[in-house]
């Protein structure tokens, strides 16, 4: 008999490099799954890492597996003194994402380091890991991965919308589950924000300040990517092909370029929901005031916007998800998501 509560904890590190998401969850496995997440916090990068990982896309192999076992390391320190810090006993499992450098489906490649076996030895605990590998085996795109958990736990709303390093959507259409990134977001804003010494468009007052360029914005909006049909996702690898180019050659200032890539964004997700519908919005950028007026202006949805740690850590705890249901040997990777030839539990778990 399978057990029915679940003590783990999920780790997650997105694109957008704020750093490392943990968060101490309880699971109860009934019928209807309910959580508890009492703890959860973000471990900022160092500016040493933050770069390293920034960098990474352009790493030969020899500099990944270099990357991969210092990055393992780094990342099981964080998680062990997170444990150690917060006097945490009795964990069923550490539930981790690590973080993705290389992320190019189509040619049946995804990286995603942190995920060696070695982490389990060094804090001590099993570790559930490495959870989108075996999706491209099955010919999937290996993300997104977090709609299965959107519907167990979030059913009650249409849509559930991720604003982080990229825009993810999730919702059920006749009863089958469909999910696909639709654009970037932070990890181009962020950038910009850098530029102008802010970590971040806080509230999005800095690009509330710009004025759209409408040359730029019309070549953002044909870029063939928003034309694809899903399972489709995204890489930083193609925001590096095919929006910074633009970006760049624009040679305006960081406020324009801002306010432009919000119109763009903002303009993408509205034409992926339906007109009246409730709409979960996380990550980083649910605190874009700016970014979620823009939205609002283009459709008439209700963006729900939960408590702050809901908000911040709805990624670390699906992934805790994730792992549990990878223990339970049920599925955790839906093929209508990510265009896998079927379901499965994909997943890799390491005992010390």
């Amino acid at each position: 008999m399978k057990k029915q509560r679940y003590k783990v904890l999920g780790v997650m590190s997105g694109t957008s490099l704020d750093g490392v998401d943990l968060a101490l969850c309880y699971f109860n496995m009934h019928k209807k799954i309910t959580y508890e997440m009492p703890l959860a916090k973000t471990i900022a990068y160092s500016n040493h890492w933050k770069s390293r990982l920034q960098s990474a896309v352009g790493f030969s192999s020899k500099e990944l597996t270099q990357l991969d076992l210092e990055y393992t390391e780094y990342l099981g320190a964080i998680i062990k003194t997170f444990i150690t810090d917060n006097n945490i006993k009795d964990l069923d499992a550490v539930c981790s994402h690590g973080h993705t450098v290389l992320h190019q489906p189509n040619q049946g490649v995804t990286l995603q380091i942190g995920n060696l076996e070695q982490i389990s030895k060094q804090i001590q605990q099993t570790v559930v890991c490495d959870f989108r590998v075996q999706d491209l085996l099955f010919g999937g795109q290996g993300a997104p991965l977090v709609p299965i958990g959107d519907r167990l736990l979030f059913s009650q709303y249409d849509y559930c919308l991720n604003l982080g390093g990229f825009a993810n959507i999730s919702k059920v259409n006749d009863g089958v589950c469909i999910a696909y990134d639709i654009c970037p977001v932070n990890v181009v804003m962020n950038h910009y924000a850098q530029k102008l010494a802010m970590p971040y468009d806080s509230g999005g007052e800095l690009a509330r300040s710009g004025q759209i360029l409408p040359t730029i914005l019309e070549k953002l909006q044909v870029l063939p990517f928003y034309k694809q049909a899903f399972p489709k996702s995204l890489g930083i690898e193609w925001v590096h092909r095919e929006i910074m180019p633009i970006l760049e050659a624009s040679k305006a200032k960081e406020e324009d370029i801002l306010r432009t890539c919000v119109a763009h964004f903002a303009s993408q997700i509205a034409q992926e929901l339906d007109v009246g519908s409730r709409v979960l919005v996380t990550g980083g950028g649910a605190y874009n005031r700016f970014f979620l007026e823009q939205i609002k202006a283009l459709i008439d949805v209700s963006l729900v916007v939960p408590n702050e740690t809901l908000t911040e850590f709805k990624e670390a705890l699906i992934f805790g998800l994730l792992g549990v249901l990878k223990l339970r040997d049920e599925v955790n990777c839906l093929a209508s998501v990510t265009g896998a030839s079927k379901d499965h539990s994909s997943g890799v778990v390491f005992v010390p």
